[in-house]
């Protein structure tokens, strides 16, 4: 029995091991998270550029990304012409110089197509079209107008003039702007691959848990006594924590380090998902074993084995757990059961019965219909019928407590399990009895086994919950 004392060392023993736990799993958290963002990053880096700028600008090193020199350069010339009409005014040479070079560069990209690299070709479309469609109306001209000579009219001095400087440089830096900021370059690495190097920021996780696995692994080993091997493959969801590939599965050990720790109450989900495997598989397991079981049966009666148990053949295939012929031992409890508690109970309705038919055989005799009026002889019938039924009884009680009629009657057993025995190993007696056990066990495994789906397995799951609540109520 443990002292108190060692039951208060082994209790904070626990709690310092679920603080632990509870460190790792916040540890696991927090990389699940570092790796759905590193994940979503180049899908949504258009909603993280423009809600998160300041990240982007630092997580852009960690995947290999800088500003597309194309598009930057074409952003920077917009700035220098700001710049130019804010100093010498939009009719000044400088400013036409500029606005030259921009519808240069306006060709260049769209013939170009800068946007291809980082999969956004998407973006170059809408910004022709935003183009095309703005200045559509500018001297009654077409939507149907192209691509080009929408950037050469929208960088000319007469348009900008026309139409207000202030509204179109407006409308560029608010529409076009921010689709051409949101493209960029990626540099491919020796391996042919996009330079990713989130392994670096990945590392010190994998070094923890890496860390956390061997030293779980060598207390499961020694304490289970396992060998490494089997040790690791009783945590095998934490190697996913360890894997630099297919990282989204790591949200299977968090899970699970969440639960372990407490931080996360799934035992709902649990039993849902118990629930619903049982429901979906009892069924079809249930038929499984219970066939499998019927074959067994049928297999044994076929080969014989089943028919030499039965009749005491002694057969080394089998094994007696405690050297007892439990059919023999069977058969007499209850024969003493029989009579000592049953047929007591039920000797009013023997003796009612023999009654009946005495009645009926000395109703069917002419004699004796000719001293129902002799004093006494009306009664006889019931009379008769006590005296039989308590007569019977007697002889059936002392049967089993006299040693000699229990020898008698013994013996008299033993010589009918003996003749029972030679007639059933005949040939064609074994044979017709093999046969209709097989069927009927056919039968069975047809009619109950194979349609046990339509007994209800969901009924039968509730009832087990309803069982289990009961307990835990109590």
């Amino acid at each position: 029995m443990l002292s108190v004392q060692q039951i208060k060392a082994k209790k904070k023993s626990v709690r310092r091991n679920l603080w632990l736990e509870k460190l790792l799993a916040i540890i696991a958290l927090a990389n699940l998270i570092l790796v759905g963002f590193d994940l979503s990053y180049i899908p949504w880096r258009d909603f993280y550029f423009a809600e998160a700028p300041t990240i982007v600008k630092y997580y852009d090193q960690v995947k290999g990304i800088e500003p597309h020199r194309e598009t930057q350069r074409y952003l920077n010339k917009v700035e220098q012409l700001e710049t130019q009409v804010e100093q010498t005014g939009l009719q000044s040479l400088e400013v036409e110089n500029l606005l030259q070079q921009l519808r240069q560069l306006s060709n260049e990209m769209i013939e170009d197509n800068p946007f291809d690299v980082a999969g956004k070709t998407g973006s170059l479309a809408k910004i022709k079209r935003l183009m095309r469609l703005h200045v559509a109306n500018f001297n009654n001209r077409s939507i149907e107008a192209s691509a080009h000579e929408a950037f050469t009219l929208f960088w000319s001095q007469l348009y900008l003039s026309q139409a207000d400087w202030q509204k179109e440089i407006s409308f560029f830096n608010t529409q076009l702007r921010p689709l051409i900021e949101t493209n960029y370059y990626r540099d491919i690495g020796e391996n042919s691959q996009f330079i990713d190097n989130f392994w670096l920021i990945d590392l010190p996780f994998v070094v923890i848990f890496s860390l956390d696995f061997l030293i779980r692994t060598f207390f499961i080993s020694l304490r289970n006594r396992l060998s490494w091997l089997e040790a690791m493959l009783r945590r095998w969801y934490d190697i996913l924590l360890l894997v630099p590939v297919l990282r989204w599965l790591r949200v299977i050990p968090v899970t699970i380090r969440l639960y372990q720790s407490q931080l996360l109450n799934l035992t709902a989900v649990r039993s849902q998902i118990n629930h619903d495997f049982v429901a979906n598989f009892a069924e079809e397991i249930t038929e499984v074993v219970g066939v499998r079981i019927i074959d067994q049966l049928q297999e044994a009666i076929i080969n014989g084995s089943i028919s030499r148990r039965l009749l005491r053949s002694k057969s080394g295939g089998y094994i007696d757990i405690n050297n007892t012929h439990e059919i023999s031992a069977i058969a007499s409890r209850l024969v003493k059961l029989s009579v000592h508690q049953v047929i007591p109970k039920i000797q009013p309705d023997v003796e009612a019965l023999i009654h009946y038919n005495l009645q009926t055989i000395l109703n069917q005799s002419p004699v004796y219909k000719q001293l129902q009026n002799v004093p006494g002889v009306s009664n006889l019938p019931k009379q008769l019928a006590s005296e039989i039924a308590k007569s019977a009884y007697s002889v059936i009680v002392n049967m089993t407590e006299d040693r000699t009629s229990a020898k008698m009657w013994q013996q008299l057993t033993d010589n009918f399990s003996k003749t029972l025995e030679t007639e059933l190993q005949k040939e064609h007696n074994l044979k017709e009895i093999q046969n209709l056990l097989v069927d009927l066990l056919e039968e069975i495994k047809i009619n109950y086994v194979q349609n046990i789906g339509e007994g209800g397995i969901e009924e039968i799951l509730e009832e087990s919950e309803q069982i289990r609540r009961i307990k835990r109520k109590k």
